[in-house]
């Protein structure tokens, strides 16, 4: 069974998960309607930039983050200057390294929801005397929440699934940054296997149930 630790974890987790999730479709949905919209020349270096986090393996991305962040790098300076200190071995820099690395599973499936939408709804919406804002709120958030939907799922999963970022950015401190990952890892490591068994077990069942709610979005993509 899980002990105390285990819990922590589970808790630990879901907390960051929701709370990465939030910003992810907060902040992910204006840059992908820009992806989404834009003739720039810049939205394919864009775009990559984006996506970069698909094919980089976790752990370089965690080491540049926790270098970037670290006392001697510039957004160590940055946040120490402003009274935040060091984000690295921290919740809040937890938060920072998951959004960075879920941040394609989150944009690239809304991205693709407003490209599918087209143009029609948004002049149909303006010979109606709708402004660019209302027309953004009141027809392309609702046609696009499969997109939303598909977001909201793939980057809370991938965030509860996420290993080598957090444990290069957080360490793993119980009760700090020890998410159920980190866990498993540490049960490995200590042999104490049916304890890993418990986790990992509930993380696979966690997959297959996110897995199903992906699927059941197709006959209501269809419709």
């Amino acid at each position: 069974m899980p002990d105390s630790a285990d819990l922590a974890a589970i808790r630990l987790t879901l907390e960051l998960a929701t709370v990465t999730t939030l910003l992810l479709l907060l902040l992910g949905t204006p840059l992908a309607w820009w992806l989404a919209r834009t003739r720039s020349h810049w939205k394919k270096t864009v775009g990559a930039v984006v996506a970069l986090p698909l094919v980089l393996p976790p752990t370089v991305l965690g080491f540049y983050l926790l270098i970037t962040m670290g006392p001697d790098g510039p957004i160590g300076r940055l946040t120490q200057a402003l009274g935040l200190g060091l984000l690295p071995f921290t919740f809040p820099g937890l938060v920072v390294a998951s959004f960075l690395y879920s941040l394609p599973f989150v944009v690239q499936p809304i991205q693709n929801a407003f490209e599918t939408m087209g143009n029609r709804p948004l002049e149909v919406a303006a010979t109606l005397r709708a402004s660019p804002l209302d027309a953004f709120f009141t027809v392309a958030i609702p046609l696009a929440r499969p997109g939303f939907l598909s977001a909201a799922i793939l980057g809370f999963a991938h965030t509860v699934g996420e290993f080598g970022v957090v444990l290069m950015m957080g360490g793993n401190i119980p009760g700090v940054t020890r998410v159920v990952s980190v866990q498993i890892y540490s049960h490995v490591e200590a042999m104490e296997y049916s304890h890993a068994h418990w986790l990992s077990g509930g993380m696979v069942v966690f997959a297959f149930v996110v897995l199903l709610a992906l699927q059941s979005q197709r006959p209501a993509r269809r419709s």
